[in-house]
């Protein structure tokens, strides 16, 4: 499918890839990570031909169709629902010669046409264009809205079900899960699991490549490495390498004393609590992932406050939302939250909830609608979201901005503590107009940490940040000792970071006794029961309108009994689907065996390297006939919702 041959590439002066080989095959879902600026954008650019290579070539199959995600998307006019149609050009074209056939009265031209849209599964379009805005998290009104009353966020989400819309052999996706929240990047996840094409795919989410990617491309030092499995196995055999490493062994070991010592910490403190295990888990899992990441040039710590107040911040009976001119909009009501020092909150809940309006209301940026708000006499709250990016001076450095806070502090002392975040040498005293969205974040992660907070709110810190820079925060807030609140669809940083989740949902606060297994399966509940509500009622409204009022408990109760029609059905489609999975982590678990690069150099391992192979050609075919099965359940349990709905 895609060769890389003797690969040259440079911008300006700055090489980026030298002398790289690289095979990748049909049905490949690779990952490609490295640091920032190392290239990874560019390769994307190599295949769709908008580089050249300084040297050697890169080989494509013939007739490849692309789809490739766009980086900015115009406020257009257009419904969201038909610029994502507009993804299908075969289609549009098609549909376009359609209307200019039945305008001319053409009718054998029309009936060749509708056959040519029957082919490209055009009948289907509008349904299925619909499907991913809502996976996405449009809801069902916000279809027919034009684009530009949205939001860049969630343009660019509209512009991701554009990108999955398209017809393609190659998806190539870089940072698709940037503008999506926790909701969302499930549902994308499920849905490039059973994208049949081959993937590039270029994240900074760990626990996203683990679940979607199968190989690993690592920009190691100018060169291209494949590593086979998921972005685990390849910190597994990364770890390996680095250890033959005389230095970076010393390195290792000074990290795994690090998070030893947080880990230990952690255990004598650890409730019972779902997520307080999960969490412990996590901690011990991290000596690994540590060491895969010894040469990263990020590595700091978050000191808290040496004061602190019990309770260090209580909301009482609040009630949260925001004041216009239309009157009050109420978010969450009847809050009641008392936050002690140590407490590490993650929080949960779909899209609009009211999660960030939370975090705002706890740091005093937003007023309460009505309620208590009550600060601890040492309350230090750091506070980091989005908006504060924008916040920066562009013509001040991060030395300036560190310096501004602190006068006293000495050069080397604000030195020193930049270069943890990446800020070395010369970049400590750059203009920020000049950074790109990374470093900007890092910039406003090192003053929060500067200022010595005993609360810490985070709302989605990691968007922007590389992967070494996401494991550098996640050790951090890992050690951390003072309180912690964090927003964030990174699940490996949730893991990690937070003792308890609360979840915010219909307008309450409330604890969730679980882990983030539980939340994913709270969240398919809930989504099928909406589901299910709005069938219901779609179905009650059309009964009523079709026959005389006295009729209509009648046929009410028909409609109820055509729909218990549709529950075989959906065990059916639902049994495949538990299947799949099951069969797909079976498939992990082997791929992620045979990543083992000693399985392939021992001869007294030969067996097992067949048993595997065998094992996993049968996994794959299994899944082959599992999703075969799946879909033609899926399409048997559309064809009886059409059909029911047609018969209420």
């Amino acid at each position: 499918m895609i060769a890389f041959r003797q690969l040259a590439l440079q911008r300006g002066t700055q090489p980026l890839i030298e002398d790289a080989d690289l095979t990748l095959h049909a049905g490949h879902k690779a990952g490609i990570v490295g640091p920032n600026g190392a290239g990874k954008s560019s390769l994307f650019k190599l295949l769709l031909g908008e580089l050249a290579p300084d040297k050697g070539d890169v080989e494509l199959a013939g007739g490849v169709r692309i789809a490739h995600m766009a980086q900015e998307v115009e406020a257009l006019e257009r419904p969201i629902v038909d610029y994502v149609l507009d993804g299908d050009r075969a289609l549009r074209d098609t549909e376009a010669a359609l209307a200019a056939a039945q305008a001319a009265g053409e009718a054998h031209r029309e009936a060749e046409l509708h056959g040519q849209i029957e082919a490209l599964d055009g009948y289907s379009a509008p349904a299925r264009a619909a499907q991913l805005l809502v996976g996405l998290g449009f809801a069902q009104a916000d279809l027919s809205r034009p684009l530009a009353d949205f939001s860049g966020g969630w343009r660019m989400r509209v512009n991701l079900a554009r990108t999955l819309f398209m017809p393609s052999d190659l998806l190539l996706l870089d940072e698709p899960t940037n503008h999506l929240d926790l909701d969302a990047l499930l549902w994308l996840e499920q849905w490039l699991t059973r994208y049949p094409g081959t993937l590039l795919l270029i994240s900074h989410d760990r626990d996203f490549l683990d679940a979607v990617c199968d190989h690993i491309v690592h920009f190691d030092r100018r060169r291209l490495v494949l590593y086979r499995g998921n972005y685990t196995a390849f910190e597994r055999s990364r770890a390996e390498k680095l250890a033959q490493q005389q230095a970076e062994a010393a390195k290792q070991q000074a990290r795994r004393a690090e998070i030893e010592q947080f880990v230990a910490r952690f255990r004598a403190k650890a409730t019972k609590a779902r997520q307080a295990q999960s969490r412990l888990k996590m901690l011990e899992r991290m000596e690994t992932i540590a060491v895969a990441h010894v040469d990263s040039p990020f590595h700091f710590t978050l000191p808290a406050a040496e004061k602190t107040s019990h309770p260090l911040l209580v909301l009482d009976e609040a009630r949260l939302g925001y004041r216009g001119d239309a009157g009050e909009t109420v978010q969450l009501d009847e809050v009641k939250l008392s936050l002690q020092p140590g407490q590490r909150i993650g929080l949960l809940g779909p899209n609009g909830a009211g999660k960030s309006t939370l975090i705002k209301s706890l740091t005093g940026e937003l007023s309460l609608l009505g309620g208590k708000r009550i600060e601890g006499e040492h309350l230090a709250v750091g506070y980091f979201a989005q908006h504060q990016l924008e916040g920066l001076d562009l013509s001040a450095s991060p030395f300036l901005h560190v310096q501004r806070l602190s006068p006293r502090a000495s050069d080397q002392e604000i030195r020193n503590f930049l270069g943890g975040f990446g800020f070395q040498g010369d970049d400590a005293f750059a203009e920020v107009a000049n950074f790109s969205g990374g470093e900007k974040a890092r910039l406003a992660l090192a003053l929060v940490a500067w200022l010595r907070p005993n609360l810490l709110l985070l709302d989605e810190p990691t968007n922007h940040l590389d992967l070494e820079m996401r494991e550098a925060l996640t050790e951090a807030l890992a050690g951390f000792e003072g309180a912690v609140i964090l927003v964030s669809h990174d699940r490996h940083l949730l893991r990690a970071t937070v003792d308890e989740f609360w979840r915010v949902a219909d307008h309450r606060l409330e604890p969730f006794d679980g882990d983030l297994e539980d939340y994913r399966a709270w969240l398919k509940v809930r989504l099928e029961g909406e589901r299910r509500e709005a069938r219901a009622e779609k179905g009650e409204r059309q009964a009523e309108a079709a026959v005389p009022k006295e009729d209509r408990k009648a046929a009410r109760r028909a409609a109820a009994e055509l729909r218990e029609k549709l529950r075989p059905l959906t065990r059916q489609r639902d049994k495949a689907e538990q299947a799949m999975e099951k069969t797909q982590a079976a498939l992990g678990e082997v791929e992620e065996r045979l990543a083992d690069a000693a399985l392939y150099t021992e001869a007294s391992r030969k067996a097992e390297l067949t048993e595997l192979l065998g094992r996993q050609g049968e996994l794959k075919s299994r899944l082959e006939a599992l999703e075969a099965e799946w879909l033609a359940a899926e399409e048997a349990l559309e064809a009886m919702q059409a059909e029911l709905l047609a018969a209420e």
